[in-house]
């Protein structure tokens, strides 16, 4: 699905959030490579699940076509920031949730981008009727767990030893879902 573009300034900070579009493939290919490597709240190391451009491409052509589905870019002076994506399932007995992810490059935290990637994206799921929206988040990542707990996320259970990280310890994953009001 497409949704319309939204401006914000925060601390000093221009950006926008839209729709992704086929000719972002190559930009969100290098972008997701590199969140990749900045942090370990996500559940791929750099270079895992790599999608090339032209898988990119028709990730985005076929978001953009499903009602349940939404691929969001976050952009600033042309260049693509961050993303996120909700998914939901073909099968019926699925068909009211979606999955939520979202990702970020390190130098542009703190700017409110995810928590606008995550606002458009629950505007966009209860105008569209979707009931329920799903996350997995590292249980150490309490800055995300808080921003999705103010916007109506709950803990629906953890996983426990889910991630091993580069410490060479496990860690349980959160996760959380909110319910359409």
């Amino acid at each position: 699905m497409i949704i319309e573009e939204r401006a914000y300034h925060i601390k000093g900070l221009d950006y926008s959030i839209r729709s992704a579009k086929p000719e972002d493939a190559t930009t969100l290919s290098e972008v997701r490579l590199q969140i990749d490597g900045e942090t370990e709240n996500l559940d791929r190391r750099r270079g895992e699940a790599f999608l090339e451009p032209a898988e990119f491409e028709q990730l985005i052509r076929s978001d953009s076509e499903k009602d349940t589905n939404l691929f969001l870019v976050a952009e600033t002076a042309n260049q693509i920031v961050g993303f996120s994506r909700c998914e939901g399932s073909p099968l019926s007995r699925l068909a009211h949730k979606v999955e939520f992810g979202v990702g970020v490059l390190r130098d542009y935290w703190g700017h409110g981008i995810g928590k606008h990637l995550l606002e458009q994206s629950i505007a966009w799921s209860d105008a569209t009727g979707i009931q329920k929206m799903t996350l997995n988040v590292l249980e150490t990542n309490v800055n995300a767990i808080e921003l999705y707990k103010k916007a109506g996320f709950e803990i629906e259970g953890v996983l426990k030893r889910d991630r091993l990280l580069a410490d060479g310890n496990y860690y349980n994953t959160i996760v959380m879902g909110r319910f359409r009001v």
